[in-house]
């Protein structure tokens, strides 16, 4: 794992996407495809339009999944991942080789887990794209996580810190519409990907980077897990590293 810190959000959000655009060219150039993971939420958004917009990225060779998606919810839904996918990335590319969304609104979501299990196990995934939760979650694994099992999509049950930071960013009006329940990619299967580019900015998650960062791996610090990837980068502002007293 490395530890990136900088001035502020939109420099670290650029960082990273160049930093990944950079891998799936090289990957793509290597075996003539690349397989990626993208996060969604607030932290994300200066990421994928600083993605979309680097140069000489052949998205027509890119087979695409996501991390995780509500149990229930509708792609018409303002929070719904699918759409936020659809409307800020998807669409702004010029196609894609594959494009494998979590139908969250399926009427049997263990089946939909199975359905994408399927998937993606034909795949390595080269760079998966992450953030941490203000609760340490990584995905929709809340603590404590299951850093066991082994399936690559799951269902997981959300905390109320998770649902409540979600009605902070704005996704909901109430706490009762916030889902319970959600289709997350498993924390194994997070590991699995070759890279990892995992951007974390804002003063609201600086006690989560202590977490995660300066304490020993542990499921109650969902995110943790990463200081065990050996290609994974996190990339900080000022205000997210600022609880931080190790130096990386």
């Amino acid at each position: 794992m490395k530890v990136e810190v900088f001035n502020n959000k939109t420099e670290a959000s650029r960082k990273a996407a160049s930093d990944a655009a950079l891998l799936l060219k090289k990957t793509i150039e290597k075996k003539g495809m690349a397989v990626m993971v993208m996060a969604t939420g607030a932290s994300q958004f200066e990421v994928i339009s600083s993605l979309v917009s680097e140069k000489g990225i052949d998205w027509k060779k890119v087979v695409f999944f996501h991390l995780d998606e509500y149990v229930g919810l509708p792609d018409t839904h303002p929070a719904s991942f699918r759409r936020y996918l659809i409307d800020r990335f998807i669409s702004k590319v010029p196609g894609l080789k594959e494009c494998h969304l979590i139908l969250g609104d399926a009427l049997d979501p263990q089946q939909e887990c199975k359905r994408l299990n399927s998937l993606i196990s034909r795949y390595v995934v080269d760079v998966t794209f992450a953030g941490f939760g203000e609760n340490g979650h990584l995905a929709f694994n809340d603590p404590p996580a299951d850093f066991q099992v082994t399936d690559p999509y799951i269902v997981v049950s959300l905390d109320e810190a998770c649902r409540r930071q979600q009605l902070g960013e704005g996704w909901f009006k109430t706490l009762e519409e916030v889902p319970q329940k959600a289709i997350s990619m498993s924390i194994r299967q997070i590991m699995k990907s070759k890279n990892i580019i995992c951007t974390v900015p804002e003063k609201r998650k600086a006690e989560a980077v202590r977490n995660c960062l300066e304490n020993p791996v542990s499921e109650q610090y969902p995110a943790s897990i990463l200081q065990q990837h050996e290609h994974c980068t996190i990339y900080l502002d000022r205000d997210s590293a600022s609880l931080l007293t190790k130096k990386f």
